[in-house]
């Protein structure tokens, strides 16, 4: 009788030292989530989502604009924590499994479940996040 080895638990190739042209993906491709964490290994300077259905997203740089509203976001988040207890807050390089299997990654996010807002000029925390305001207005108008 002869016994195989234990499986080992797929690992992402070795990254290449010289720079490689960006892939073309066919329009069907489909990862799991677990193929979607190989993907993302191996290509750590890539910047990349997972849609519900298994397609891959790559998202581009924020421009100066973006990122500022961003920055101003993470500031708000930042201060409320540090006056409201030990909330783990995560910056918008965090990719977040999502209940549909989506890896989506937020502009930032308080340890919650993520959601999206259009067009609201002030947040507020609730029971969830007592004490928490965000001023969204003055991050529309920088």
């Amino acid at each position: 009788m002869t016994v195989a080895p234990p499986a080992e638990a797929p690992t992402a190739p070795e990254a290449a030292d010289t720079v490689l042209a960006p892939l073309l993906l066919p329009q069907d491709l489909r990862l799991t989530p677990e193929q979607f964490a190989l993907v993302c290994e191996a290509n750590p300077e890539a910047v990349l989502e997972l849609a519900a259905d298994g397609q891959l997203i790559t998202i581009t740089p924020t421009g100066g604009e973006t990122g500022a509203r961003n920055i101003n976001l993470a500031y708000q988040l930042a201060h409320w924590a540090r006056s409201h207890g030990s909330w783990q807050l995560f910056d918008s390089s965090t990719g977040f499994r999502l209940a549909d299997g989506s890896v989506l990654s937020p502009d930032a996010d308080v340890a919650t479940e993520p959601q999206r807002l259009e067009n609201a000029l002030r947040l507020e925390g609730g029971d969830v996040l007592p004490g928490l305001v965000l001023e969204l207005g003055e991050i529309w108008a920088s």
